[in-house]
């Protein structure tokens, strides 16, 4: 599975913007860029399927196509698998009670491991986020999948067919490059589609503007039965535990930035919350990411010190982590063989090639802060009828071999608005594991395989 060939290649020769370290420097008469010199990158291993993110998609569909059986190669930039569910502390799956297949397994064996909140969330999923790190990495291992952590995709090589061969990474390990037959974008803001040169969509087509992010924080010291009022459970009707938050907090003289905090619970003594929103932040832009990161964190331990001024139920309130990456809603939507639209989330549309169907509504959270204007509105004044997303969406249209799943797949910005959350990344990821293990088993492209060979009906 592991060679040492090499792909001589200087910065015209990969998709995207690629660095590298080497002894000799060029640097422009201004000195505002530097040149560097080509040089040979080892190809580290040959995969039959590559996947960049291993967030909910990523991580199943590795686990899927390695269940196929394909040799796989996991990248995930972080320590750890899971993406927002781990190193996001999300540890709150929407839309995933209609999910068969590996959603299934996954609920029932959290349950089993004790990592299944004891507290009925309704037909949301919360788990500990500890134990959805080492079943992940179980489920992987079982699965025969070879994982890379710490490690970032930056670079994509692509034949004279426009067909990807090769992924580049960056690592302790230095520059490497993978080989395989089919990848798949996984990262959340289609990051590998970008560097492979396909082209994207990025915020609201009529002005640009974006959703904020959010920065998730779990926290202990409080008892679900002294504070059951705040927490999402089941039968919060009209989200009543919302609104009980918030004028607790400004009973503490806090105001937050997001108009509907929420805490949700884990244990009885542990919980998650979510009272942040971080607006006119681009997730495709670090600077940006860092500067929200910093006044997320200052506003939530500012949040949590108000509370516990309280005193009564909040006197022994503690942060325990705020999440290692801010929970970020809008990336690239990447050009694929079919665009979901707000047209398909209207009419109900139904696919021969359906990967997942989605229950969800539309959940645009206000792109600037006035979102205590009622004409604003999450769902935009659009009723949802369940929907399908078809496999086609989950196909590059500008790079041949290529597969997105999760948030980054192809759609307009209403439709991504729903079917973003990870319930649905999960059947996205479980479809396009299964059939780039077909692909690459066949050499074919993903698009090339029939329809009646992958075995749709069993995923959604």
């Amino acid at each position: 599975m592991k060679r040492r060939n090499f792909i001589q290649t200087g910065i015209g020769g990969i998709a995207g913007s690629i660095y590298w370290p080497v002894s000799k420097r060029e640097l422009s008469a201004d000195h505002a860029t530097i040149t560097e010199q080509s040089r040979k990158i080892p190809v580290s291993g040959d995969y039959d399927v590559v996947v960049s993110g291993a967030g909910p998609a990523g991580v199943i569909a590795a686990i899927e196509a390695g269940r196929n059986g394909a040799r796989v190669l996991l990248i995930e930039v972080r320590g750890c698998l899971g993406g927002v569910w781990t190193a996001g502390l999300l540890s709150w799956i929407l839309d995933q009670a209609n999910k068969p297949g590996i959603m299934r397994e996954l609920e029932q064996r959290l349950d089993r491991m004790g990592a299944k909140c004891p507290i009925d969330t309704g037909s949301s999923l919360s788990y500990d986020v500890e134990k959805m790190k080492l079943l992940l990495e179980e489920m992987c291992q079982e699965a025969n999948v070879d994982i890379l952590l710490h490690t970032r995709v930056v670079g994509a090589v692509k034949n004279d067919r426009s067909r990807v061969t090769h992924v580049v990474t960056e690592s302790k390990s230095g520059r490497e490059a993978w080989s395989g037959k089919v990848f798949i974008d996984t990262s959340g803001d289609g990051d590998l589609a970008a560097l492979s040169g396909c082209g994207f969509d990025f915020g609201s087509e009529s002005d640009g503007s974006f959703q904020p992010m959010s920065l998730l924080t779990i926290i202990s010291g409080i008892r679900f039965e002294e504070i059951r009022k705040f927490v999402r459970v089941a039968g919060d009707t009209g989200s009543i535990s919302k609104q009980n938050l918030r004028e607790e907090m400004a009973r503490a003289g806090v105001v937050p930035s997001y108009s509907k905090p929420s805490i949700h619970p884990i244990h009885y003594d542990l919980f998650m919350i979510m009272a942040n929103h971080q607006y006119g932040f681009s997730g495709l832009d670090t600077r940006q990411v860092t500067k929200a990161t910093l006044q997320a964190r200052q506003e939530v331990h500012k949040i949590i010190n108000g509370l516990q001024s309280l005193g009564g139920v909040w006197k022994d309130l503690k942060v325990i982590a705020t999440a290692e990456h801010i929970g970020v809603r809008e990336g690239r939507r990447i050009h694929g063989l079919y665009t979901v639209t707000k047209d398909d989330l209207v009419s109900g549309a139904r696919h021969e090639d359906a990967v997942c169907r989605v229950t969800f509504g539309v959940d645009v959270h206000s792109v600037r802060r006035s979102e205590d204007d009622p004409s604003a509105g999450y769902n935009q004044g659009i009723k949802v009828r369940p929907y399908d997303i078809p496999l086609r969406a989950l196909i590059a249209k500008d790079a041949g071999g290529l597969m997105m799943a999760g948030r980054c797949i192809s759609g307009d910005f209403i439709s991504h608005s729903s079917y973003r959350v990870t319930g649905n990344s999960v059947a996205m990821g479980q479809a396009a594991g299964r059939v780039s293990a077909l692909a690459a088993s066949k050499n074919k492209l993903p698009q090339e395989i029939p329809v009646s060979q992958i075995g749709l009906s069993k995923l959604d």
